[in-house]
């Protein structure tokens, strides 16, 4: 997650999201096959924002391969801890995992090719300012792909374009390719 202190999980909820997170993958791994259709090519830059324990994080990394980049944003330390753990396991020596404030990255303007936010958009507080976070660190042919998490799809569209910095090009039934508006 990112955003609001109060948008923090506690140490305890993480951990059982994780846990829950990991039986998914053992019995229904989906995210090889997501992540092919989201435009990933090799030397691209990606960031992972609200990367939780860099689940999706390994599979960009690979895409982006040994040129390009991801940067695995979060705002709880415990998923900075995963992501270097992951980065240590698998020699993902592309990646950088970034301990994001409130809803600053502190990446520089321009870095991204591909900004992902997926499983995290229905629990930002101030959805205005974290997609213009996102904006920020997008190139300015660079693209947004979000997924609603648990909210309903119209709800995702509406706030998108209520904040004005994002126009959706793209609608699939697993989530919104946005370009900067």
């Amino acid at each position: 997650m990112t955003g609001r202190e109060d948008e923090r999980m506690s140490d305890l909820d993480y951990r059982l999201m994780v846990f829950t997170m990991n039986l998914i993958d053992i019995f229904f791994s989906h995210i090889e096959k997501r992540v092919a259709r989201f435009g990933i090519q090799p030397g691209m830059t990606i960031v992972d924002y609200g990367c939780g324990p860099g689940r999706y994080t390994i599979f960009y990394s690979r895409l982006a391969g040994r040129q390009g980049k991801v940067y695995a944003v979060d705002i709880h330390e415990m998923a900075i801890h995963l992501v270097r753990e992951k980065i240590e396991k698998y020699g993902l020596d592309n990646v950088q995992p970034v301990l994001a404030k409130r809803y600053s990255s502190g990446l520089p303007d321009g870095i991204a090719d591909v900004v992902t936010a997926i499983d995290i958009f229905f629990a930002i507080g101030d959805k205005k300012t974290f997609l213009a976070e996102l904006k920020r660190i997008a190139k300015p042919n660079g693209m947004l792909i979000i997924d609603d998490g648990h909210q309903p799809r119209r709800a995702s569209k509406e706030q998108i374009a209520a904040a004005g910095s994002w126009t959706i090009v793209e609608e699939t039934k697993d989530h919104l390719t946005c370009k900067p508006a």
